[in-house]
């Protein structure tokens, strides 16, 4: 007869981290299912269903190209329109990660309210959703890179790098957002306005190279910037990333998830009430 887990809330402070720790493991499985049931149920009611998750990125790509090709005033060829997707589609998984995973806890009170588990699994759900979203448009990506003419070369795999920092700094901001969101609820009103500023704030739209005087900031302010850079030198134009922006898109990455788990962590005992 197997042993019987019995998770119990702690009552100030942190948990102890090593038993917390064991217990997320324990329960990855009930991460996944309830992203694999938020999937299944998505876009059920449209008559593309599950096929939206790949146009609906797709289409934003294209009409960003247009976009910027005519306030250019220069086309930019398939070059451009394969950085503007492959920048896309990466931002697009980071921000509906960061967006629902605000909402994970406030969305999920009736499931906190009758059942003990660690709450740290409903941000870490939300952010696995948005990924199992974001792999089928590297296939469309695949497609448009070979049609492009860009490069295909051994170095692209390194884009794996900064897809792994990228669900790592989604992951923190999830978990960061999803706790203030409870203290202040206009948090999931002012978060969409300030993802898509931040979308033009970083290299999808334009290149990298191209940010030069008074943006130059942008290199070290953005934690997005070393992050989707590096993606784009590997992915798009088949390169190994800069040491720099590896190393400072790591930086973010693991600040976030640090911030992110101390915040949630240090206030989970008080979710009941607060919801």
């Amino acid at each position: 007869m197997s042993d019987v887990q019995v998770y119990t809330p702690f009552r100030r402070g942190l948990p102890r981290l090593g038993p917390y720790a064991r217990e997320v493991w324990a329960r990855r499985q009930f991460a996944l299912e309830l992203a694999r049931t938020e999937i299944r149920t998505e876009n059920t009611g449209t008559g593309l269903g599950q096929l939206w998750l790949v146009l609906n990125p797709l289409l934003l790509a294209f009409v960003y190209y247009v976009l910027t090709s005519i306030l250019s005033g220069s086309p930019g060829g398939a070059a451009r329109l394969a950085h503007i997707m492959a920048g896309l589609f990466l931002y697009y998984f980071f921000s509906s990660a960061v967006i629902g995973g605000a909402m994970s806890i406030l969305s999920s009170s009736r499931l906190i309210l009758n059942t003990a588990f660690p709450k740290m699994l409903l941000p870490i759900s939300v952010v696995l959703v948005s990924f199992l979203r974001f792999l089928p448009s590297l296939g469309i990506y695949a497609v448009v890179h070979v049609l492009a003419g860009q490069p295909v070369r051994w170095q692209m795999l390194w884009g794996v790098v900064p897809l792994a920092l990228v669900l790592v700094f989604a992951t923190g901001l999830a978990m960061l957002l999803a706790t203030v969101n409870l203290y202040f609820r206009d948090t999931k009103s002012f978060l969409p306005y300030t993802m898509r500023v931040w979308l033009y704030l970083s290299p999808v739209l334009w290149l990298p190279e191209q940010v030069r005087g008074s943006l130059a900031f942008l290199r070290w302010a953005n934690p997005l910037f070393p992050l989707l850079g590096s993606w784009s030198e590997a992915v798009v134009e088949g390169r190994a990333p800069q040491a720099w922006m590896l190393g400072a898109g790591a930086a973010w990455a693991v600040v976030a998830l640090l911030v992110g788990a101390w915040a949630l962590l240090s206030r989970e005992r008080e979710f009941a009430v607060r919801l």
